[in-house]
């Protein structure tokens, strides 16, 4: 996750340029049930089973 200070505006300054998912990642990265459960399935190896739960989860979808 990046270092940045999400309330500066220079941290952000093509920030009008967004689109929906560009906001959902910035929203998501910050979510802290989110980030616990990144720590989870990154410790499982990233298991299909894992992958496939935590896709679900949040509405993810992986690059094959």
């Amino acid at each position: 996750m990046s270092v940045a200070d999400w309330r500066s505006e220079q941290a952000y300054p093509d920030a009008r340029k967004a689109e929906a998912p560009d906001i959902a990642w910035e929203w998501l990265r910050r979510n802290r049930e989110y980030q616990k459960d990144y720590r989870i399935f990154v410790r499982s190896g990233r298991s299909s089973a894992m992958a496939d739960h935590f896709r679900r989860k949040w509405g993810l979808s992986f690059r094959g």
